[in-house]
């Protein structure tokens, strides 16, 4: 089995040994030592709790893939298939008017309902620039920035590492998916099926997080599924300030950079100063674009909140 691990559909810690029209099974992989394994089987257990809270809701306006079951002895498990495709961009771009009003009262009713499945945190003070790695970031623009860039471009992004630095705001942690992107959400157009799976992340974490995640920015839908999440929520659990309040521009604002300064900072990490041969020349000359992206993007997002 671990000859042919190149040949199944894995990814870091588990394998799909069977798959059909409808169900999945799962194993993990077979490199991993027992104590990892043992890891796995809990993590999965943990998940399968989260999935069933949510499930629970019945709320017909998304789809949650339920994991049937789960057997211990022999590390496996077995859970339903979600239907479509990746809620990607270039997906979301196709669909007409309609779904595509359907998909963002979709992710806010999943975004309230996970929120107050569980009590809802007192609000408390969160700087957002501990959600990044932060160190890194300072050092590779302080040290490291000008092997590749421009001195415009550096001291754009010293600027952006001090605005976000700084940046801190009022929030509550509330029951959280923890790792919305379009990975892990499918739609189906024929049917009209928004679908939400892998909540192995599933926990507490601050409330914006989830409204403001990756899906959303890249969909370009942030603005439109806070004010309809504004409109689903509990007011008499908790308030949400309105989306034209000068605050919540610029939670959202930074929270948008906040994701896309992560993705800066991964690929910063994978350059190099000698690169040793042609494949690292050219891995670097990727970096150094998708970098140059991120910045683009930034300064997209500051213009566009700057009206």
């Amino acid at each position: 089995m671990t000859q042919n691990i190149n040949n199944l559909i894995h990814g870091r810690e588990s394998y799909i040994v069977y798959f059909g029209d409808t169900l999945i099974m799962k194993r993990p992989l077979p490199t991993l030592s027992d104590s990892a394994r043992d890891e796995w089987l809990a993590k999965q257990h943990r998940t399968k709790d989260a999935i069933d809270a949510i499930h629970a809701v019945d709320n017909p306006r998304y789809h949650i893939p339920r994991m049937i079951h789960i057997k211990d002895d022999e590390y496996q498990l077995l859970e339903e298939c979600a239907p479509g495709q990746h809620l990607t961009k270039d997906l979301y771009k196709k669909l007409p008017p309609r779904q595509r009003h359907e998909i963002i009262d979709g992710i806010a009713s999943f975004l309230v309902d996970m929120n107050e499945l569980k009590p809802i945190g007192e609000i408390q003070r969160h700087k957002i620039a501990s959600e990044l790695k932060f160190n890194r970031l300072d050092n590779f623009i302080e040290n490291k920035m000008q092997h590749w860039f421009r001195s415009d471009e550096i001291t754009y992004m010293a600027t952006i590492r001090d605005n976000i630095g700084t940046f801190e705001y009022e929030t509550r942690e509330a029951w959280s998916h923890c790792d919305l992107n379009p990975g892990n959400v499918l739609y189906d157009p024929t049917t009209s099926t928004l679908s939400f799976i892998d909540f192995a992340e599933a926990n507490y974490r601050f409330i914006y997080r989830d409204i403001f995640a990756p899906l959303q920015i890249e969909l370009g839908i942030c603005r439109r599924v806070y004010e309809t999440y504004c409109k689903m929520h509990d007011r008499a659990k908790y308030t949400m300030p309105s989306v034209s309040n000068d605050t919540t521009r610029q939670i959202m604002k930074y929270r948008v950079i906040c994701a896309l300064l992560k993705r800066f900072i991964k690929a910063s990490d994978d350059l190099r100063i000698n690169p040793s041969n042609d494949k690292s020349v050219t891995n670097n000359m990727n970096k150094i674009e998708f970098m140059r992206e991120q910045m683009q993007s930034i300064m997209n997002i500051e213009r566009q909140f700057s009206k």
